[in-house]
């Protein structure tokens, strides 16, 4: 009780130095979903618990103690409690960039720094806001997100909305929220995302290597192979998007040339997915109206994980020694971090 008392103040404190309404939710709904935590064992034990729900959750524990024992992330009460939110999806967030930019528009907030988003505990908030930057000219995505971290401020829960996945998709998740816990550089999304990316990707590979799951890493492997395609294509209509924009065409011509781009993007998609056999994964994506903030959204997690997976290369493969090497790279400044971790250059 105590813990959770310090943990409402810490919040409403936060969002009174802060000021304004956004915060303020931001800090209600951290407190609604903080009520609702149990332990996992205890949801485990419980009788009326659905045998499917059972059998996640022990996956779960499984995940949890690999994540700290094998891949040395933070070993604290995160993802040890489970929160039934009764929603398939824990936040809404917000991307916008402005309609002639491939750069998303930045929030700033305590803790975290500036961020390419802003997170709704409730869909309608969510969508009234974009509407708003919509009105102002902006492209603008909401997306639902069924996971995030606090990085390591409170413990953060397995919540219902990520239950329904299966244990690769699990594992991938806490492997990447705890790295945000391990490190987190503020005001630098990209560095963080990718990051965390590269620890999920290696975790979930080592993960599966140590259960003797072959196939299923095949099968991961695979999707990723495909997953990656699909980020290398949005990358390439990005370049193209930024050229097209400092090309000082009258805006009629560039908005014009701007929709023959992006329905260039879904006519190469649908070619990858004719080399796939017609499986389609990103389906749902492409079904969207396409826009700036669309492909601003995917560059912050994969832009810089190339230079990350070399990190982790040069020293061997080895966790601890990799994230030595990051922590050093963090204290570096932003242009230097830049172009060591998303450029060619090694780090000395």
């Amino acid at each position: 009780m105590a813990t959770t008392i310090r943990a409402a103040l810490s919040i409403a404190l936060i969002a009174m130095l802060s000021g304004g309404c956004y915060l303020l939710q931001s800090a209600q709904g951290q407190l609604a979903l903080m009520s609702k935590r149990e332990s996992i064992s205890g949801v485990i034990d419980k009788p009326s618990t659905p045998a499917a729900l059972r059998a996640q959750l022990k996956s779960v524990t499984a995940i949890r103690n690999f994540a700290s024992r094998e891949l040395g992330l933070p070993d604290n009460g995160s993802y040890r409690k489970y929160a039934d939110i009764g929603r398939p999806y824990v936040v809404w967030n917000v991307v916008a960039a402005p309609e002639f930019s491939v750069d998303p528009k930045q929030w700033c907030f305590p803790i975290v720094g500036c961020v390419a988003y802003r997170g709704y505990f409730v869909e309608k908030r969510a969508r009234r806001f974009a509407a708003g930057l919509h009105a102002k000219g902006f492209d603008v995505v909401v997306g639902g997100v069924a996971a995030y971290s606090t990085l390591g401020h409170f413990d953060d829960p397995i919540l219902s909305s990520m239950v329904s996945w299966n244990d690769v998709e699990l594992a991938s998740i806490i492997f990447h929220e705890l790295t945000h816990q391990l490190l987190y550089v503020p005001n630098d999304a990209s560095f963080n995302e990718a990051l965390a990316t590269t620890v999920e990707e290696e975790g979930v590979r080592r993960w599966l290597q140590q259960q003797g799951r072959e196939k299923d890493l095949a099968e991961h492997l695979l999707q990723q192979r495909r997953y990656l395609e699909v980020i290398a294509l949005m990358n390439e209509t990005r370049n193209h998007l930024r050229t097209l924009y400092a090309s000082g065409l009258p805006p009629p011509l560039m908005r014009e040339r701007k929709r023959l781009t992006l329905e260039e993007l879904r006519g190469g998609y649908a070619a990858l997915k004719v080399q796939w056999g017609g499986h389609a994964p990103f389906d749902a994506w492409f079904a969207a109206d396409l826009n700036n903030a669309h492909l601003a959204s995917i560059a912050t997690y994969f832009a810089c994980v190339p230079g990350f997976e070399r990190e982790l290369k040069a020293v061997g493969g080895s966790l601890p020694a990799f994230y030595l090497r990051v922590r050093e790279l963090a204290k570096l400044d932003r242009q230097q971090r830049d172009l060591l971790v998303c450029g060619t250059s090694q780090a000395p």
